[in-house]
């Protein structure tokens, strides 16, 4: 099949390309608000249109978001769409939740899938939905089939497909066919970004479906999604094997401290800096960090077993009997931003949000304590990995039909170490042949937590943001747009922080992978003043083949 195109972008001059880097090229709309209703009676296989209502501009009613507060207000400078809520059923146990809003006015004649995140479970509006349609984009998201809660589909083997890939699959075949329908075309471009599960969803699709999108935008990617969890089982269990070996939030606090105190400033950044450039050039020893006197703890000191548990998850989990590595430890540099080690600790919360694949595998009565990193993840493993891991780094099928992948990775990310995104990447250039591979980029942000914020300089219009950015330059979407639909690969992105608090807005280059950003002189809050200078390929911490399954 050839690749989706927007209305003819065929043939069109290079003049229209410079107008995309720009901003989008606008399609007229052939459809209003008296077309939204007759969407409930379109022919679908597998799958049944709910509802499809037209909602004026800033009329779109929304409950309180506990990732995004800023949600309610972010959708009130929406612009009119129609709603089309739908339920695919791929299967008699499938109950896959979808919704799509078509703009009413100025489409760009383009789809935006959007990610989830977490277990998923719920439509998530947040993590790109509400400015892909600001944008101009038919944005569509799923709930993955996992609703209402992912722990709820113990003994659901077709949802645990659902979850893995299927259901990012119906939504965007489902959001084609309304699109179509909608705004009476035959072709168009699509396109999807996601980050953290979304980023799984991401690579599942130009892994398993290279067909479906002709852009994809992946960020922070746990598309190792048995040996991420694995990971997360690893820290967790360390922080809770005694009480006298889980740190405080201060203590993290320091940990991080001493870590930029070692290393901040050595590796490119810009006086101040309080985060890493390249973390690969810290060679902070934990040992080094204050010990407590003998019965005694305190915030600005660690004890014996709360540094063997510092060092457990830097270390990272790795199988007891043959010490192949499972997964990357903690970077440093990350202790002490959200998704981190205290929230990983936390048994009032993590389990349930992070520990279903062991439930699926091992039953409701799984215990984290009790877990072999060795044969209970082989079994995870025999069931799960095909169904949930999106490792394969053959894309080949994806770029030989044109489809172009934008990867990006927060070097303070204590969730998905950046390590994980790299080797990836690496793996991908050595199957793509060739180290000038042009479908593929990565960008790798320093100071960026899980997906977005962090101490750094990180907003490039990514999924869990909050606004538009101001230029096409400081848009990693609109960049991938513009790469698909005739530009050059990119080189760099411009990240931005908005002025606050007296505080003067910030912009920094973000690099493509190998090269990172490098202070040269001047003022820090200004991209004049940093150059890409490439760094070295590759990382320490790869997991071996038998967990790249």
């Amino acid at each position: 099949m050839k690749p989706s195109r927007t209305i003819r972008w065929t043939g069109l001059s290079g003049a229209v390309f410079v107008a995309l880097a720009s901003g989008p090229v606008f399609a007229q709309a052939t459809s209003g608000p008296s077309d939204c209703g007759t969407l409930v009676g379109a022919s679908l296989t597998g799958a049944r249109i709910v509802s499809a209502t037209p909602v004026a501009a800033g009329a779109l009613k929304v409950a309180a978001s506990p990732i995004a507060p800023d949600l309610v207000q972010r959708v009130a400078s929406m612009p009119a769409f129609c709603r089309v809520v739908a339920v695919a059923t791929p299967t008699p146990d499938s109950q896959i939740g979808i919704e799509i809003w078509l703009p009413l006015n100025k489409w760009n004649g383009r789809l935006l899938g959007t990610g989830n995140g977490g277990g998923a479970g719920r439509i998530a509006y947040e993590m790109g939905m509400v400015e892909g349609l600001k944008r101009g984009f038919a944005v569509a998201n799923t709930d993955m089939g996992t609703a209402p809660d992912i722990n709820s589909t113990i003994g659901h083997p077709e949802r645990w497909v659902d979850f893995g890939h299927r259901a990012t699959h119906e939504m965007t075949r489902v959001a084609k066919t309304m699109v179509s329908t909608f705004y009476k075309v035959t072709s168009f471009r699509s396109y999807f970004e996601g980050c953290s599960t979304g980023g799984q969803q991401a690579l599942s699709a130009a892994q398993r479906y290279p067909e479906d999108y002709d852009g994809i935008l992946a960020g922070d990617p746990g598309n190792n999604r048995t040996h991420v969890a694995s990971y997360f089982l690893w820290n967790y269990a360390a922080l809770n094997v005694s009480p006298l070996a889980k740190l405080s939030a201060g203590q993290w606090a320091m940990v991080s401290r001493a870590v930029l105190a070692n290393c901040a400033g050595k590796d490119g950044g810009a006086p101040g800096d309080r985060f890493l450039i390249d973390p690969r050039r810290c060679s902070f020893d934990p040992a080094s960090l204050p010990i407590c006197r003998s019965g005694t703890s305190a915030k600005d000191c660690l004890t014996a077993p709360q540094l063997a548990t510092v060092q457990r998850l830097y270390a990272g989990p790795t199988n007891p009997h043959t010490g192949e590595r499972i997964y990357a430890g903690l970077t440093p540099g990350s202790e002490d931003q959200p998704l981190g080690p205290v929230m990983q600790g936390d048994p009032a919360t993590w389990p349930d949000q992070q520990f279903y694949p062991f439930r699926w595998t091992l039953g409701a009565a799984f215990v984290p304590s009790r877990f072999d990193f060795d044969s209970d993840l082989d079994r995870v493993d025999a069931q799960l990995a095909s169904v949930l891991n999106a490792n394969s780094a053959d894309l080949s099928a994806f770029a030989r039909r044109g489809g172009k992948l934008m990867i990006y990775s927060g070097l303070a990310d204590p969730a998905v170490p950046f390590a994980e995104v790299v080797n990836y990447y690496d793996r991908l250039e050595e199957s793509a042949g060739s180290t000038n591979q042009q479908f593929a980029r990565l960008f790798l942000v320093p100071g960026m937590g899980h997906c977005f914020g962090g101490p750094g300089v990180t907003d490039i219009g990514q999924p869990f943001t909050s606004s538009v950015p101001p230029t096409a330059q400081n848009d990693a979407l609109m960049t991938l747009v513009a790469w698909t639909e005739g530009a050059k690969p990119p080189a760099m992105l411009i990240a931005r922080t908005p002025a606050d608090e007296g505080q003067p807005a910030k912009d920094r280059p973000i690099c493509a992978y190998p090269a990172l950003p490098q202070y040269r002189s001047g003022d820090a809050s200004k991209r004049s003043s940093f150059v890409c200078v490439p760094h070295s390929r590759g990382v320490d911490q790869r997991p071996a083949d038998r967990y790249l399954n």
